[in-house]
């Protein structure tokens, strides 16, 4: 037989019953190219790129080798020319690569040219352009084989590859000798201790690093506790407050079971923190969290990065890419802002929410996906649905269960506990020692209303931390706005005051913040000065007192 007799039709076997799949005589499996490629960017990200291609390499070297095992005891070869010939042919009939037309011996003084290799598409479709040539799977691969067939240790190596922007791959084969001390480094990663190696180096790495991160959650374990150390935190959340402790309980209860979630709440009130415990405490806590703002994308862009794209599909859509729905496959993925997606759009996401699937821009076919739905908006859908902005039917399959997320002003037993954490969390960031607020200014923290909610917070603990000339924060060091905030009268069961006292103490308040300047004060409180200086009368504290007396009051 020859190579060239090879034909995939009768080289495929499928034996639906059983489950296997036969190729030229032997069990095979069909692997997803995609699924190769994750496989490599896990091997890289996880144990660096020497480890990921020994790995890689030796893995395409006992595949080749298996391969021309395989083909010499199915078939009777005219020769051994003819056998080893055989194994292009069959590299091709399974889809790794295809050959440039000419000459397909590796062997050959100019070697051979791949016009299409599935190893360089996915480097190029989850890494990018690289630096390197990448093609290590299929250079272990044509190596293990002519390695079998010609008895001689035969080793492929790459100098030009499509992932580098070449137009093709460029491999030659030659023996050890032959190869001599020119590429040297190269030939290590087909040697088994080349593995061991590059396995000890990622361990001593990843112990490295994980000490790392453990020194610094010490630290800022340490800086919490010294300025809060009553705190409470449930999956990192501040929750003293009734309102944000029934809020926790719902959203950890609603993790236990896979329904949509809808978060709502105002901007900067914590909903992205909200939908991470839900994820968390679920069954799908081991698989991806992803979180996309949808307000911060056009339409056109948004359906890409949600759906994914095939090459082709639009201008400077150079290779097939994934979407965000697939990247979050078995986990979690949060549609913050879900409230700014335009009514196509929403079309699109009620499809792929209902029937659990997508389809990729520029493709015709669907993709079943397994992702949990987790949605967020400071918008009242309700009021967009009664508008026509907001579909009806995207609404409530996104409201199977709502969670409100009440402002900073609303959770008041929340401000001071909320500020020591992140106080604490910026000295660590900022290695500065502070160790908490002096009276007066943790006494204006609870004045200010915070409308920014807790991203405002979190800017001003920050800002103390920076200006702070001491070890506690005082009141100069707090935003301007926070400093010149009046006290917020509120009212609780079984002491309810008269409108009048809750005026006087106003008044008071805002004529000490003022340093005792009525004009100042009459203006911020838009009543006139006289009416200032009778109500100030009727407190007491104008009459025949001279001004000083009058000042040593406030």
């Amino acid at each position: 037989m020859r190579a060239a007799d090879l034909d995939h039709k009768e080289l495929l076997e499928l034996v639906p019953e059983g489950g296997v799949i036969r190729f030229a005589g032997q069990r095979a499996l069909l692997i997803d190219a995609m699924a190769m490629g994750l496989l490599r960017k896990y091997l890289v990200e996880n144990f660096g790129l020497t480890a990921a291609r020994t790995v890689l390499t030796q893995f395409g070297f006992a595949h080749g080798w298996r391969v021309a095992e395989s083909l010499q005891a199915g078939f009777t070869w005219d020769n051994d020319e003819e056998w080893r010939r055989a194994g292009t042919r069959m590299h091709t009939l399974q889809g790794l690569f295809h050959f440039e037309l000419g000459n397909t011996d590796p062997l050959s003084k100019e070697g051979v040219v791949l016009v299409s290799s599935y190893e360089a598409e996915q480097h190029l479709l989850h890494f990018g352009r690289a630096d390197a040539p990448m093609c290590w799977t299929i250079s272990g691969l044509i190596s293990g084989y002519l390695s079998r067939t010609t008895g001689k240790e035969i080793y492929v190596l790459e100098d030009r590859c499509i992932s580098k922007g070449d137009a093709g791959c460029h491999l030659f084969g030659r023996t050890r000798e032959e190869w001599g001390d020119e590429r040297a480094e190269e030939l290590r990663y087909f040697k088994p201790d080349r593995l061991k190696d590059c396995l000890d180096i990622s361990l001593v790495r990843v112990t490295d690093t994980l000490k790392a991160a453990e020194r610094k959650l010490h630290e800022r374990r340490r800086a919490l506790v010294r300025l809060a150390p009553d705190l409470d935190e449930p999956m990192g959340i501040v929750a003293k407050s009734p309102a944000m402790r029934k809020l926790v309980d719902l959203a950890r209860r609603v993790a236990k079971v896979d329904s949509t979630v809808l978060i709502t709440g105002e901007s900067g009130s914590g909903k992205e923190r909200i939908a991470r415990l839900v994820h968390d405490e679920s069954t799908r806590s081991v698989g991806p969290f992803i979180a996309v703002n949808c307000g911060a994308i056009t339409e056109t862009l948004l359906e890409s990065e949600l759906f994914g794209h095939a090459r082709g599909a639009f201008t400077g859509a150079n290779h097939d890419r994934p979407g965000l729905f697939e990247a979050a496959n078995g986990g979690t993925l949060l549609l913050d802002e879900v409230g700014e997606v335009s009514p196509g759009m929403q079309v699109k996401l009620l499809r792929a929410i209902q029937e659990r699937e997508i389809r990729r821009v520029g493709e015709n076919k669907s993709r079943k996906v397994d992702v949990r739905i987790v949605a967020a908006t400071n918008r009242d859908l309700a009021q967009g649905v009664a508008s026509g902005n907001f579909r009806e039917d995207l609404y409530y399959r996104l409201k199977v269960v709502e969670l409100k997320v009440p402002p900073l002003r609303e959770r008041r037993d929340d401000i001071l506990p909320l500020a020591r954490v992140l106080l604490g969390a910026a000295a660590v960031w900022m290695k500065r020692k502070v160790s908490g607020f002096s009276p007066v200014t943790a006494d204006q923290l609870l004045r200010y209303s915070w409308p920014g909610n807790v991203r405002e917070l979190e800017n001003a603990m920050e800002r103390a931390v920076a200006l702070t000339l001491g070890s506690r924060v005082e009141l100069d060091d707090l935003p301007e706005e926070v400093r010149q905030a009046f006290p917020l009268p509120v009212a609780t069961s079984g002491a309810v005051r008269s409108l009048e006292a809750v005026e006087k103490e106003y008044i008071l308040s805002a004529l000490e913040l003022n340093g005792g300047n009525q004009t100042r004060t009459a203006d911020q409180l838009q009543i006139g000065s006289a009416t200032l200086y009778r109500k100030l009368k009727s407190y007491g504290l104008i009459g025949a007192d001279s001004a000083a007396r009058r000042a040593a009051k406030f």
